[in-house]
């Protein structure tokens, strides 16, 4: 067995879970035995992105952890960061200009 946890955050709520898995757990696996989304039941563990410690996974069920890992379930993106960026830049040019 070894020593994991699955996180997830909310803009104002987060939740880290310790949980003992076996060896061979796939970070999939780690988040259906955590039973995160019977916290929160916007979890999709088939279909939401998970990553390592900030670092996105292709594919969570083949994906095996290691001792220590942190397993993150990603909320879906609102707004893509890019073009928040632009918005940004494009508002403080006009401001400027005026």
């Amino acid at each position: 067995m070894i020593k994991v946890e699955v996180a997830f955050a909310l803009p104002h709520e987060q939740k880290i879970i310790s949980l003992q898995v076996a060896e061979d757990c796939s970070a999939y696996e780690a988040v259906i035995q955590s039973r995160i989304a019977e916290i929160f039941p916007q979890i999709d563990p088939e279909n939401d992105p998970m990553g390592i410690f900030g670092k996105g996974i292709a594919d969570p069920k083949s994906h095996i952890l290691k001792p220590d890992q942190r397993v993150e379930v990603y909320r879906p993106l609102i707004a893509d960061p890019k073009e928040v960026r632009a918005r940004r830049a494009a508002k403080a040019k006009t401001e400027r200009e005026a």
